[in-house]
């Protein structure tokens, strides 16, 4: 484990990356998967039949072609992500928050939002139906019946399948290596390449570090379970 300790700070700038791109694209997909899992359940055909055709584009559509399209394809449309430029020095190295990594975050936020909205329209169909028929028998609009009554029981019964599809995105932060952030998969592909025998350390180190930060987002998912149930 030499060689790991050796590339203790390049590893660790890897993994803020890591880290920063699931933070980021977690928060943006559960935002637009709530619009898209209200839209699928509205009343207007036209959002319904929208939402329905994202969703099984989107899903059915490998996440590296989606990177690509963002890091390379859209680029070359004049559709540019070059409004955020920030770069944090640290002791270990800069952190470089630039257009590529913008690129990768609203993909993964795009690629994840598909199966968020999905996750949460199962929650919405399971509350009963006689919950949302009440709220409208008071006055309240669409908006109001989903912010007030559906969408925080929903979110309540989606919290296990919601952390499998947030899980799911901490592992698929490794393909935005493939199109140039300097995350993890990033970092652990340039120490195979610069240290070729001792790879099976350098394998085992990162699978480690994946282990802990999924058990730690598991943990707390599983704990908000239970706080939610008891509540």
């Amino acid at each position: 484990m030499d060689v790991v300790w050796e590339n203790r700070e390049a590893i660790l700038i890897g993994f803020t990356h890591t880290v920063l791109l699931f933070l980021i694209a977690g928060i943006g997909s559960l935002l637009l998967g709530t619009v898209i899992a209200a839209m699928r359940v509205g009343p207007i055909g036209v959002l319904r039949v929208a939402a329905v055709i994202y969703v099984s584009l989107v899903r059915n559509t490998p996440l590296l072609m989606v990177l690509l399209l963002f890091r390379y394809g859209l680029p070359k449309l004049n559709i540019k992500f070059d409004f955020v430029d920030i770069v944090v020095p640290t002791t270990a190295g800069d952190i470089r928050l630039n257009n590529i990594f913008t690129a990768c975050v609203i993909g993964l936020s795009i690629y994840t939002a598909a199966f968020v909205a999905e996750a949460i329209r199962s929650g919405i169909n399971a509350v009963p139906l006689g919950q949302a028929e009440a709220a409208r028998a008071i006055g309240l609009p669409f908006g109001g019946v989903m912010r007030e009554v559906i969408l925080p029981q929903a979110f309540r019964a989606t919290v296990p399948p919601l952390a499998s599809v947030q899980i799911a995105l901490i592992k698929n932060t490794t393909v935005a290596g493939a199109v140039g952030v300097v995350e993890a998969f990033n970092v652990m592909r340039s120490m195979t390449n610069n240290y070729a025998g001792s790879r099976i350390e350098i394998f085992i180190a990162f699978a480690l570090i994946f282990v802990v930060l999924v058990e730690v987002y598991s943990f707390a998912a599983h704990r908000l379970e239970r706080r939610w149930r008891i509540a």
